[in-house]
């Protein structure tokens, strides 16, 4: 087995973290505070090419893999722009992986120069209030007219609908009980957010705010035929293709912010000195952060392992799941270890933990809960009987 990092990740990684050092722990405080997108963080990444790192050559990207796209994305979030950071490119560097693969030609060749330099903004909509994780009951629905579709629904917790001009949108064709499999009869368009369609309201939240969560009710949308992305009805499993990835990425940016709340913590705990001595030496407050070390470097382990087979061509459900299980619960824990090193100053703005702490535990939840995942390995894996 090969530990180590090409020259090319080396490179990716490094120069990602001296672009991401540019913006510092006051920058993403005051953008999270005025919920106001991070465009010059956005704009810097575009022009350094970032955004087309899994983007094929073809199409003004470099080409390379999730191994690469975790790299940035880890780097983002380790910076300590932490989620405000990456979930302003999460879906720029693989979020058109569906269009990538199952989209015309010129859909490709029309939109995804424009992702890669900036110039697009796009969000992803498949949630929706009544369905939540299951997907297969989502109920906006599309009926064909001639050469168009017109679509009626609502979703919700959709980013970046704010800043978006286009939208990665699934729905229904066949209402599901006139299907055999309840996962056929979906069908995905990329299309524009037409806002005279589309009423695009924000979501207050307890964290992320620089990034923009929304509720969409969505009346008479009217999307052309050449924007259905694949055949009508596959849509549910053009997704499929993205979920492991997914996944790899989430894993990517909680073990990123781990590493900034534990970086945070360290610090503190050196500088800071009660009763004639720094609280680092005390082992209350060193073996928990010891311990967030190990746990951090274990759920790496198990994301590198999870993003080389899937470059590789191999499975890696297990691998991925368990990477975002692991990494989801190793960062949380590192941001709220952080938060009780720093004691009551942890509670305040001023050293930037609580901001990890809030942004952390999205990790837990999103994209898919960890309940979620252990209700995978538990059927899929362990082959007990699937409990949902």
């Amino acid at each position: 087995m090969d530990f180590e990092l090409s020259d090319d990740q080396l490179t990716i990684r490094d120069a990602v973290t001296e672009l991401a050092a540019r913006f510092d722990d006051e920058y993403w405080m005051e953008k999270d505070r005025a919920h106001e997108f991070p465009h010059e963080f956005y704009d810097a990444m575009a022009e350094g090419g970032w955004l087309g790192i899994t983007t094929p050559e073809e199409y003004g990207g470099h080409g390379f893999g999730i191994t690469e796209a975790s790299l940035i994305l880890e780097a983002v979030s380790a910076s300590g722009g932490g989620m405000n950071a990456a979930s302003s490119i999460h879906m720029s560097i693989f979020g058109m992986h569906p269009v990538i693969v199952h989209g015309s030609e010129e859909q490709k060749k029309r939109h995804l120069p424009r992702i890669v330099n900036g110039d697009l903004h796009v969000c992803f909509g498949v949630t929706e209030p009544d369905a939540g994780l299951d997907t297969t009951q989502i109920k906006t629905f599309a009926r064909r007219e001639g050469d168009e579709y017109v679509v009626n629904g609502r979703k919700v917790w959709i980013s970046k609908a704010l800043e978006s001009e286009k939208i990665l949108l699934l729905t229904r064709t066949t209402k599901i009980e006139d299907v055999s499999r309840k996962t056929d009869g979906m069908t995905l368009f990329f299309t524009d957010l037409d806002r005279a369609a589309v009423d695009v309201r924000p979501i207050a939240k307890m964290g992320r705010n620089a990034v923009d969560s929304n509720e969409l009710f969505i009346d008479n949308l009217r999307i052309p035929l050449e924007d259905r992305v694949g055949e009508e009805g596959k849509g549910f499993s053009y997704l499929l293709d993205g979920l492991n990835p997914e996944r790899m990425l989430i894993a990517a940016e909680a073990l990123g912010l781990g590493r900034a709340a534990l970086r945070k913590a360290v610090s503190y705990g050196n500088q800071r000195v009660v009763f004639d001595r720094p609280i680092g030496q005390n082992q209350g407050l060193q073996f928990p952060l010891a311990d967030s070390l190990a746990r951090l470097d274990a759920a790496e382990l198990m994301l590198r392992k999870a993003t080389w087979l899937y470059d590789n061509g191999r499975p890696c459900g297990r691998e991925a799941n368990t990477a975002k299980y692991l990494a989801a619960d190793a960062g949380f824990d590192a941001t709220d270890r952080a938060l009780q090193v720093h004691g009551g100053m942890g509670y305040s703005d001023e050293y930037h933990v609580s901001r990890y702490f809030r942004e952390a535990r999205l990790l837990k939840i999103a994209p898919i809960t960890q309940e979620m995942v252990l209700n995978y390995l538990g059927s899929h894996v362990l082959g007990l009987p699937r409990s949902y």
